[in-house]
């Protein structure tokens, strides 16, 4: 998920569905779907707000009622279990999209966008160090 959407300073998540199965010693997961829904999109709380209709694409890939059917797309795609457990510490920060702002200096982010991402990451940055010093004093919330 991109940031901007969440009510906290600079928080980035990613979203995971997982079907309930009883345990096993061999792994029920053959392959995971991916949806890159972060790499270049841009929100923001108070100008660009996330709407339902920015997710219409994804909706429309992931569809659990036609699971066995699914195609890849430029943002969905699908990876192995044997490709991800491979992955340096089974890392699930799975992402194959070029980020344009990172290459492509004529299409930055307007620097307002840019300097509210740079503001937002260190406050989060910030908050999590608080948390820390806090827990280490015993003032855990």
């Amino acid at each position: 998920m991109p940031t901007g959407i969440f009510y906290a300073q600079g928080v980035k998540a990613n979203v995971i569905f997982f079907d309930n199965k009883p345990a096993s010693k061999t792994p029920w997961t053959r392959e995971v779907w991916i949806y890159d829904f972060r790499t270049n999109i841009h929100f923001t709380l108070k100008t660009q707000q996330m709407k339902y209709d920015d997710l219409k694409d994804f909706v429309e890939c992931y569809n659990p009622h036609k699971r066995f059917k699914r195609k890849e797309t430029e943002r969905f795609k699908k990876f192995s279990y044997d490709e991800i457990i491979s992955r340096d510490k089974t890392n699930l920060d799975i992402f194959w999209l070029k980020d344009e702002s990172l290459g492509d200096m004529d299409n930055l982010p307007e620097p307002d966008i840019l300097a509210q991402e740079i503001i937002d990451n260190i406050e989060a940055g910030l908050s999590s160090f608080k948390e820390i010093v806090d827990s280490l004093n015993g003032r855990d919330k």
